[in-house]
């Protein structure tokens, strides 16, 4: 008996002619009985998630958990995530809703943990077709490794370079499709995937839109985005659904890839207390805005943040908008009432989209056909994977806590400056980490056979998964202040993106003053010594960061370049050097930068 349920999907519910019509009208179906909810409204159950990035295992430390907003107005933490729970908690939130579909806003992979990760990605793809993914958008981190990459991704067929990985076995791509309705060719002006498709059922019709945020060039590398251009979110979205009410579908939810920070970090929190989106800022607010009221959801992402909230459409008509954390932790349940008079969802003040954040917690049972899974991959990557490269005393919280300086983010630039300091390797004096890198903490405790306090190398891939090679460049001392201040001023200014900083190198950030002036220049120094504007400096930082990635074009203004390592072999190396079983790496104070409040 197969262990994935009865899902009534494209590629396994379909006769083959109904198959062919679908492939050829671009049309996402599902079949069923026709007699069935002939009823003048009926209620479309909408699941969805996004930024999966390819954690197939539960995440390890606070990558693997979600806050719970309590009645008594505490936190409780509670462990989330794993596709062996995803897979059990979606199919047992579909059982009892026959109109049922599953939706992404992209990041489904990209910066993996080392089991998919090494692969290309694949085991996740593969994840996603058995948990019953009916569409989703791309993300920025769909673009990693180039447009080819994603295209394999969604057309199938082995890796150029390292072909199949097992024997007999062809990579099949992606069940569901992929949509990039703002990502297209420079030279064509089309765009390089599908932008929309529509899910119908039963005589239901929803279309849905895919977009990835238009800043994706600045989170990617170029390579990643070569050849490429990312339109605006709003207008390539209203552009689609003008298209879509032509050919008669009205009911239409759009799939994007960029988010918002709401005012609490806990899933459940309600973000429409005092109002519609009050309790949320960030770029999705004004999308939400301005986006056609033809259109009425939204899925979002990318910020990694769980949310659900209201916000009015340019008519003042009521929209939800969501988003699903990160990670396979949380899962949304919208529920969209299909008018089929008017075939549109209801939106009136009284009877509108409705959502939730569920957790995906662990104490339910484990889908068995992910578990074999991951235990096929997981033998295929054990070799590497199981390693031992270095040993801790304690947790080394990568991305868990709220200060801006992480001790995972002086351990990592401590190793990427030992890595260059050296001068055949770049002779670096300052090493900078963009805080977006580090893709996970360093638990402690003991995961699988290993013993607690060991570091494996799949672990340690996992915090640094890009494999971008590390590069030092010289940087005037009034070019280095610019690149400070960029954290916190110009695109960053809303969401201060603080860089982690190398031994040696300290200031302080004054949160009580307005963009760039909130690095206190008077406190810049190195090594107890002032920045000086016009001496030079040999800055070390991986080669995203250095081609001005994350908003830091001071960055590419650097002379003399110079590549060596990958960041993760330098995170290794310092791992390996600086730690044994007897004399385990404590976490560091993480007290470089000073913060006011």
């Amino acid at each position: 008996m197969s262990a994935t349920p009865p899902r009534k999907r494209l590629s396994r519910r379909l006769t083959t002619t109904v198959a062919v019509l679908a492939a050829a009208s671009g049309v996402l179906a599902t079949a069923g009985p026709a007699s069935a909810h002939h009823g003048r409204t009926v209620d479309v159950q909408m699941l969805s998630f996004n930024d999966f990035h390819g954690n197939l295992e539960p995440p390890q430390g606070s990558s693997g958990t979600v806050s719970e907003l309590q009645p008594d107005g505490s936190k409780k933490t509670v462990p989330a995530g794993g596709v062996e729970y995803l897979a059990s908690s979606l199919r047992a939130a579909r059982k009892g809703h026959p109109y049922s579909v599953t939706a992404g806003a992209g990041d489904m992979v990209g910066a993996s943990p080392l089991m998919s990760g090494m692969f290309h990605d694949e085991p996740s793809i593969e994840a996603m077709n058995k948990l019953g993914l009916d569409v989703t958008s791309v993300g920025n981190h769909e673009f990693d490794r180039g447009r080819d990459e994603l295209i394999r991704k969604q057309k199938g067929g082995c890796h150029p370079k390292d072909g199949c990985y097992e024997k007999g076995k062809k990579f099949k791509g992606a069940d569901f499709p992929y949509l990039a309705a703002n990502v297209t060719d420079e030279k064509t002006g089309k765009p390089i995937l599908k932008p929309y498709t529509v899910w119908k059922h039963n005589g239901v019709k929803i279309g849905f839109i895919g977009v990835t945020l238009k800043g994706t060039p600045d989170v990617v590398t170029a390579e990643g985005v070569k050849g490429l251009k990312f339109g605006g979110e709003v207008e390539t979205i209203n552009k689609y659904a003008q298209e879509l009410d032509r050919q008669g579908v009205k009911a239409i939810v759009a799939l994007i890839h960029e988010g918002g920070l709401p005012a609490s970090g806990a899933y459940n929190y309600d973000c429409d207390t005092p109002g519609p989106g009050a309790g949320i800022s960030g770029a999705i607010v004004d999308i939400a805005k301005k986006v056609t009221p033809k259109v009425d959801a939204l899925v979002t992402g990318h910020t990694h943040a769980a949310y659900n909230c209201t916000i009015p459409d340019p008519s003042g008509a009521p929209r939800t908008v969501t988003s699903a954390a990160s990670f396979g932790r949380l899962y949304t349940e919208t529920t969209l009432t299909y008018d089929r008079g008017t075939k549109d969802i209801v939106r009136t003040p009284a009877k509108h989209p409705r959502a939730a954040n569920h957790v995906v917690n662990r104490d339910q049972p484990k889908a068995p056909d992910m578990t074999a899974l991951i235990d096929r991959w997981k033998k295929l990557a054990a070799p590497v994977a199981n390693k031992p490269v270095g040993y801790i005393s304690a947790d080394i919280n990568g991305r868990g806590s709220e200060a801006y300086e992480k001790p995972l983010g002086d351990v990592i630039a401590d190793a990427q400056l030992e890595a260059l300091a050296p001068a055949d390797k770049g002779g670096a004096q300052i090493a900078l980490m963009n805080p977006g890198g580090i893709r996970s903490d360093l638990a402690y405790k003991a995961s699988g056979s290993e013993g607690d306090g060991v570091v494996t190398y799949g672990e340690a891939f996992t915090v640094q998964p890009f494999t971008n090679m590390m590069a030092s460049v010289d940087l005037t001392g009034a070019q280095l202040i610019s690149l400070l201040q960029q954290q916190v001023s110009g695109p960053n200014e809303a969401e201060p993106k603080i860089l982690q900083v190398s031994r040696g190198l300290t200031y302080t950030l004054d949160l009580t003053k307005k963009g760039a002036a909130r690095i206190d220049l008077s406190t810049l120094k190195l090594n107890g010594a002032l920045i000086d504007p016009a001496k030079t400096y040999r800055v070390a930082a991986n080669e995203f960061l250095a081609g001005g990635g994350d908003g830091f074009p001071a960055f590419k203004e650097g002379k003399n370049k110079k590549l060596t390592t990958s960041d993760v072999d330098a995170f290794i190396a310092y791992l390996t050097a600086h730690s044994s079983k007897t004399a385990p790496l404590d976490p560091p104070k993480a007290d470089r930068i000073t913060v006011v409040k």
